[in-house]
């Protein structure tokens, strides 16, 4: 992660209500946040366990509020209760129509079988009532939930490229709060900055508002650099929202430039 912003001094012997208003502090100081961010809550139980609950305006704000929450040496996990504010309002099955629209147009998912749950209370194990496409012999697996605003996606996938992918396109939704990505590579794929930087690329292919023959894209452990030359202000700043969307990246420097 970036080191612009100071990294919390918790010394020893401090209160919970003391650690808490430093994590506050630290929050309201990252410009993605802003100094008017008030928490739903923020609470630190006494196995080291932080809740932060509130709404965000990005997926940049999102990470970097938790990136921040866990800095301290008291924190031991974080209970991520973080929801963006939402670009457009939509319920449920408006979000989930959406999704099943995204998901059976796109062509790195055919072949896939992809079912969702019924709109309402969570549904019981296995219960996808939808069959959305059903091959005989699937190449992987999507199971889709709404709740509230929040996408759960669950299955297995061919590999780690296809997880983000997917978990992208459910941000891509406007009404959308949180995305929960539980799909699994099947077989298991080990990570690297050169799979995050082909997730990149193909989401930016795929992103009709960006124009990416020209970007360039470079990976540093899980910090993605974007370079090159788009068309507008606009452009640049949706190339750079796709990256910060993608599962396992925590920090995007933005260094593309805008055509005269």
């Amino acid at each position: 992660m970036s080191d612009l912003y100071f990294r919390l001094d918790t010394g020893d012997g401090m209160s919970d209500d003391e650690i808490l208003a430093g994590i506050l502090a630290a929050l309201r100081q990252e410009p993605r946040i802003g100094a008017g961010f008030t928490p739903a809550r923020l609470a630190l139980d006494g196995t080291g366990t932080l809740t932060l609950a509130g709404e965000v305006a990005s997926v940049a704000a999102k990470k970097r509020a938790l990136e921040i929450a866990a800095r301290p040496t008291e924190v031991r996990g974080v209970i991520d209760r973080l929801r963006l504010a939402p670009a457009t309002a939509m319920n449920d099955a408006e979000i989930l129509a959406h999704l099943q629209k995204f998901f059976l147009a796109e062509p790195a998912f055919r072949g896939f079988a992809i079912r969702s749950a019924p709109i309402g209370p969570a549904p019981g194990a296995a219960d996808y009532a939808t069959v959305l496409a059903d091959p005989d012999d699937p190449r992987g697996r999507i199971d889709i939930e709404v709740r509230e605003g929040v996408v759960i996606l669950n299955g297995a996938v061919p590999g780690l490229v296809s997880q983000r992918l997917a978990g992208v396109m459910a941000w891509w939704v406007p009404g959308v709060r949180d995305v929960v990505n539980g799909l699994a590579p099947d077989p298991p794929e080990r990570d690297a900055p050169i799979r995050i930087e082909e997730a990149v690329r193909i989401v930016l292919d795929r992103d009709p508002h960006v124009d990416d023959g020209q970007i360039r894209i470079g990976v540093r452990y899980r910090t993605v650099r974007l370079t090159g030359l788009v068309r507008s202000a606009a452009e640049r700043d949706m190339a750079e929202a796709d990256a910060w969307c993608v599962l396992g990246v925590d920090d995007v420097i933005n260094e593309i430039e805008t055509a005269p």
